[in-house]
């Protein structure tokens, strides 16, 4: 099975690992961009929440059609009513830039939190940093600490990054070296390029303590 046109077109990142063709994708994938376009629309206003999306994502796009961000704001209102977490993201993404809607950060916050409850993991990973910085919603950082871990435990090298610097400092956690390290690891293993430094170095000051 093929990865929703979402994924491909990219403007919600990852799709939390949803899978599944329609008439739309398929003729998406044939590069049949007019009738992708024409069939999703049929898909979405009977109702699919994967072609709601999808559509949504092609008018954003201007594929197989102009751009109309009006309709596919509303569009994705509708599928993020169904549950669709890329369409939360997808919302998110167009409240911070204002793209589309009027700008609206508390917006944002709360899109990518609807996601990230959903398990999306990039909306976690921007969850958190929407309460690290204050952004869209009061400046809390066990909260912000809360979808980083969630992130971080499906893998996420940045937010292992994130999640590990909370801990060394105290940041919306009871501040634990021995748990910054483990995550400085992690993001390591995952390819953060800063974090190989950063492990050694909380392993030094680690062992200078004992």
């Amino acid at each position: 099975m093929r990865k929703v046109l979402g994924c491909l077109l990219g403007l919600a990142g990852l799709c939390g690992g949803v899978y599944a063709e329609t008439a739309g994708t398929l003729a998406y994938q044939r590069n049949e961009l007019v009738e992708a376009r024409r069939l999703m629309e049929h898909g979405a206003r009977a109702g699919s929440r994967l072609d709601q999306f999808n559509l949504a994502m092609m008018m954003v796009r201007g594929e197989g059609g102009s751009t109309d961000l009006p309709s596919a704001v509303e569009w994705l209102k509708k599928a993020a009513a169904q549950g669709s977490a890329p369409a939360s993201n997808a919302l998110a993404m167009l409240y911070e830039r204002g793209e589309g809607v009027e700008k609206s950060l508390t917006e944002a916050t709360r899109r990518f939190e609807e996601a990230a409850a959903l398990g999306h993991v990039e909306a976690q990973v921007a969850a958190g940093t929407q309460y690290f910085l204050g952004r869209g919603a009061p400046q809390d950082y066990a909260k912000a600490a809360r979808w980083y871990r969630l992130a971080a435990e499906a893998g996420h090298a940045g937010a292992q990054y994130l999640l590990a610097s909370l801990y060394e400092h105290g940041d919306g956690v009871t501040q634990d070296l021995i748990e910054a390290y483990y995550w400085f690891s992690a993001a390591a293993r995952g390819g953060d390029p800063a974090a190989p430094w950063r492990a050694r170095e909380i392993a030094a000051r680690i062992k200078a303590m004992r």
